[in-house]
Order: structure tokens, then C-alpha cells, then sequence
């Protein structure tokens, strides 16, 4: 065996196969390709600057389609006193058993006790408040990027943890149709952004009321399946309805001089939607990134003789100037590695393009493109690179989102008894339609016997859900099919 070859076996060993323990596997991929890393603080990580590189890339994106309906970015302070937070009785309940409070500021107790935001409605309702009068204040539109803090029991990198980064936005209505308006039209964001950039299809749908967030009138969610057959909540919209209005008193005088109180929206989406991109399309030997996200598209990666060093290294060089102007790319001319290790580092890293060069490829005026997705190798004539690497970004891309697709087709399973529920919660998982009574008591005794919820009521191809039947728990009478999955 070669010694690059010994490498690369080398190299993959250190990564779990996900066929044998999946939550080893996605833990060893995160800390292999320094994604990110546990701090000796319980519950909390560092993102180093791969997996940082990878959020800004899509804060930037979605960034950009969020100000481009009109919505502008501001920030609240992460402190909230404990009179907002108890102002509302459901949110406080909702949100309890994860709150964090500061109760000294060195070693004075404070007078009124604060805790670090699990979610900002209380400060920013306050704040609207006080600034929303008139009719013609409205719409107001604000969005902002921020940290949370929940204190979970059971932590994940980038999935759960005590701290993460999110997306918030908090929108105020004169009418109930005009918050319904705005909570799908974002929901409709998110849905083209996950699977436009991420490559992650996603079903569409609304929350139960056992489920929806507390204080909503309505919970709209974007929920994925993992490659492991459990579901992940991707983003959630919320029409607040005006109860967040009556309990903050955000009232406006209407064009009729009458004083409404105001209709209200928010919707998020945090950094376990880089955890979604890891479980879908990663492999055994690591990472593989949606080129239109990746923090790196493509690399250049070197095969160095002694004798041919000069020529390839300027080869090398040449190349990288050329096109890092159209391609976020780097090139590793690094000596002290092997180009079959440094292909390993960068497979795991999930680059989708590596673009090899040896002194065959100096003389015949050529390169060798490699694909993430799929391993294939491609020869290219020196003319024709960039225009490649623009077909091959796009290919992989759609191919990514297509591979995704078809896993989730073939783990939707349609069921309409309970034991054959049960069966395959256990031993297939994926998403289940089954008939569902609408009752909470059926939704619990589910919960509790199959650890499986209701991940959604679709709303998206509803009229193919819609059909008479019987509620799988307690066989009483059911008009549709919900989406059922185990769930992170």
C-alpha cells in the first residue's frame, strides 16, 4: 500500500461510520473538520472559524432576502426583567424550565432579578409599546441576528445547545389578514432558502396547538428528515395574533380614530440549520457542502515531484489568481503533507470541488477536477476551467438537493394502523402520514408510547392529504393526514 493511501485509511478511521453509531459520526465529523468544539462550560461550544465561515455565508444569503421584503435589521438587549417575562402567564410556562437568571451584578443582589433571553418578546414587545401610536406606524418591520440562551438538559453541537446563534424577526399589523400575509410570506423565505442554498427539502406545514409556540394564535414549521430517518424542525413562522398586543398594551389609533390593538408576527431560524446540512448530505469520510454555501468551493491541490516542483507550484498560483475573483477557492501548497493526505482534509471538510495538478496536467496544458458528491474525475483543458467549475457548482448543487429528495421519498410512509405505526418507528423510522383525530389526548398517548410527534398538518399539496378515515390511536373519525417522525 502506498503511503497516500495508507492516509486516507488512516484519515477516515478516526470518523464512526454512521451506519454504527450515527451520533458518534455527526460528533466525529463536527470536531474533525473543526467545525466547532465543546468548551469545559456544560452545554456550551466554540464554532471555529470553518463552521463560523459556513453561518456567515448563509446569515449573508438569507440576510439579503430578508431585507429584500422590506424588513430592517436592528438589536435588543439579551437582558429581560422578570416583571416583562411574567407579564405573559403561557410564555413564562412555555419557556420556564429553561431560563436563565441573573440575580448579582458582583456582589450586589439585584433589585428586580433579570434572565438572559430564551426568546425576545418580552423586551421587544415592551419597546413596541412605546413607539407604536398611529396607523402610520405601521407596518413595522424589524429583524435582528443575535445570541439565546436556553438551559437544555441534553446538548448537541449546533442542534441544542445552552447557547446558539439565531435570526429573529418581529413584525406589527394593523389587521389579522395582513400578520397572516407576513407569517407565510417568510415562511416561504425560509422554504426557498433551505432548499435553494442548503439543499434540503423540506415539507411545509402548521403546528398543532400542542405543539405551536406559546402565546401563538398559529405555528407554521419547515420540517427535513435527516439521514438517519429522524426529523429536524428547520425554521417556524408564527402569527401572534393580537394576544402578545393586549398583554404589552400595543395599541394604535386606526384610520377610523378608533384604538385597535395590533396584530403581531416572528419567525426564526438559529444555527442548527448547519447541523441539517451535516446530516443529510454528509458520508463516512465527512462533510459534503452545498457549493453555493461552502466557505470554500474548490481547492487547488498540488502532486509535487522534485523535479517538476517549480513549473506545478507556478501552475498553481497562476490558477488561484485567476479565479478567486468568481470562486471563493484556495490552493494548499503546503510541503510538510502528502497530496493524498491533503485530499482527505479536504473530502472531510466537505470542499465540493478539488482541483488536482501534476507535471502531466503542466504539460498537456490540463487539470483534474474531483467532485465531493460523487468522486468523479474530470479532465479539463486550461481554457474551459472556469466555465466548468460554473457547471460543476450548479450540478453538484442541484444533485445534492436531488440525492436528499429521493431519501425522503422513499422513507415517507403512508400507515394506517397503529401496530404497523409502531413497527416502523421502530425499525425504519422517517416521516409517517397516518390519519389523526385531532384530539390532544390521542396526540399524547402517541408521544408517549412511539416518542414520535406531529411534526406538521401540511399545508403545501394539502388536497392530496385531505381524505376521510380513521385516527390510528383511538380509531375515531379523521378528514386528513399529518406528518409523524421521531425527532431531534
Amino acid at each position: 500500500m502506498s503511503e497516500d493511501l495508507k492516509n486516507q485509511d488512516e484519515f477516515v478511521k478516526e470518523i464512526t461510520p454512521k451506519s454504527i453509531d450515527f451520533s458518534r459520526w455527526y460528533t466525529d465529523v463536527i470536531r474533525k473538520a473543526k467545525m466547532a468544539d465543546y468548551t469545559p462550560i456544560k452545554g456550551c461550544m466554540v464554532i471555529m472559524p470553518y463552521g463560523f465561515s459556513l453561518w456567515e455565508n448563509m446569515q449573508g444569503i438569507l440576510d439579503s432576502m430578508i431585507k429584500d421584503t422590506g424588513h430592517k435589521n436592528c438589536y435588543f438587549p439579551m437582558f429581560i426583567t422578570e416583571s416583562m417575562l411574567k407579564k405573559e402567564a403561557d410564555h413564562v410556562e412555555g419557556f420556564a424550565p429553561e431560563v436563565a437568571w441573573v440575580t448579582k451584578a458582583g456582589t450586589t443582589e439585584l433589585e428586580e432579578p433579570l434572565v438572559l433571553r430564551a426568546t425576545s418578546e418580552p423586551v421587544i414587545c415592551t419597546m413596541y409599546s412605546k413607539w407604536i401610536k398611529s396607523y402610520r406606524d405601521l407596518p413595522l418591520l424589524y429583524n435582528q441576528w443575535a445570541n439565546i440562551i436556553r438551559w437544555e438538559k441534553v446538548t448537541r453541537l449546533f442542534l441544542r445547545t445552552t447557547e446558539f446563534l439565531w435570526q429573529e424577526g418581529h413584525t406589527v399589523h394593523r389587521t389579522e389578514s395582513d400578520a397572516e400575509e407576513e407569517t407565510i410570506k417568510m415562511l416561504d423565505v425560509y422554504n426557498t432558502f433551505i432548499e435553494k442554498y442548503l439543499a434540503v427539502p423540506v415539507i411545509v406545514g402548521k403546528k398543532t396547538e400542542s405543539e405551536k409556540f406559546a402565546g401563538a394564535l398559529r405555528t407554521y414549521t419547515l420540517e427535513a428528515l435527516m439521514s438517519d430517518g429522524k426529523a429536524l424542525q428547520m425554521g417556524t413562522s408564527h402569527n401572534l395574533g393580537q394576544h402578545f398586543a393586549k398583554v404589552f398594551d400595543i395599541r394604535f389609533l386606526d384610520e377610523d380614530q378608533l384604538e385597535k390593538y395590533a396584530w403581531q408576527t416572528s419567525w426564526g431560524v438559529t444555527t442548527r440549520l448547519i447541523g441539517s446540512v451535516i446530516m443529510v448530505h454528509g458520508d463516512d469520510r465527512g462533510l459534503i457542502l452545498p457549493p453555493m454555501i461552502a466557505p470554500t468551493q474548490a481547492v487547488i491541490v498540488p502532486i509535487i515531484f522534485e523535479k517538476s516542483k517549480g513549473q506545478v507550484i507556478e501552475k498553481v498560483e497562476k490558477l488561484h489568481q485567476n479565479l478567486k475573483a468568481k470562486f471563493r477557492i484556495e490552493s494548499d501548497t503546503r510541503d510538510e503533507y502528502s497530496s493524498g493526505w491533503k485530499y482527505n482534509e479536504y473530502e472531510m471538510k466537505g470542499v465540493p470541488i478539488r482541483i488536482e495538478i501534476g507535471p502531466k496536467d503542466v504539460k498537456n496544458n490540463q487539470v483534474v477536477l474531483v467532485r465531493r458528491d460523487t468522486g468523479e474525475k474530470i479532465f479539463v483543458k486550461d481554457e474551459e476551467i472556469e466555465s466548468e467549475l460554473t457547471r460543476l457548482i450548479s450540478d453538484i448543487q442541484n444533485n445534492l438537493f436531488a440525492v436528499a429528495e429521493n431519501f425522503r421519498k422513499k422513507n415517507i410512509h403512508l400507515t394506517d394502523t397503529y401496530k404497523e405505526f409502531k413497527e416502523i418507528m421502530e425499525n425504519k423510522r422517517g416521516f409517517l402520514l397516518a390519519h389523526w383525530c385531532g384530539s390532544a389526548e390521542c396526540e399524547n398517548k402517541i408521544k408517549k408510547e412511539t416518542t414520535a410527534t406531529i411534526r406538521c398538518i401540511p399545508i403545501k399539496d394539502r388536497d392530496r392529504m385531505i381524505e376521510k378515515g380513521k385516527c390510528i390511536c383511538c380509531n375515531g373519525e379523521s378528514s386528513e393526514r399529518v406528518y409523524f417522525a421521531k425527532a431531534y
